[in-house]
């Protein structure tokens, strides 16, 4: 089962290199351009897509993720923590909601009129897409 990386529609950017999308949900990219922040929409704990992305992209365990965020937090280098949700339609609901907001949803439940990203220039379902 992949794991699409979904954005909000008027998001401008349609490719992301691995690197790139650890650098957005590591919150060291903040802003897709200077109107319109980044906002970072995760699964609760002991989703199978939050596992996917803590071991491809975090590269931590759950308590080492946690502690990642309060520290960036009380360093000042984020404001807060990625918002938490917790199903796919939450996210999906979220994701056309709020510009900016980026997740990843089972490829399965991505909804029609979702923007996907390709990600190392392939989309889910493709040989050589990395996030499974």
């Amino acid at each position: 089962m992949d794991v699409a990386v979904v954005v909000h529609p008027d998001t401008p950017v349609s490719n992301l290199s691995l690197p790139d999308v650890r650098k957005i949900f590591l919150g060291d990219r903040q802003y897709w351009n200077t109107n319109v922040p980044v906002v970072l929409l995760i699964r609760a704990p002991v989703a199978r897509e939050r596992n996917v992305v803590l071991k491809i992209i975090y590269q931590m365990s759950e308590p080492q993720f946690k502690q990642y965020w309060i520290a960036k937090i009380f360093r000042a280098e984020a404001a807060t923590a990625p918002k938490l949700v917790y199903s796919n339609n939450m996210a999906n609901e979220l994701l056309t909601a709020i510009p900016g907001a980026i997740a990843f949803i089972d490829n399965r439940d991505v909804r029609p009129g979702a923007k996907v990203l390709r990600v190392n220039g392939h989309l889910p379902g493709e040989p050589g897409y990395p996030l499974r």
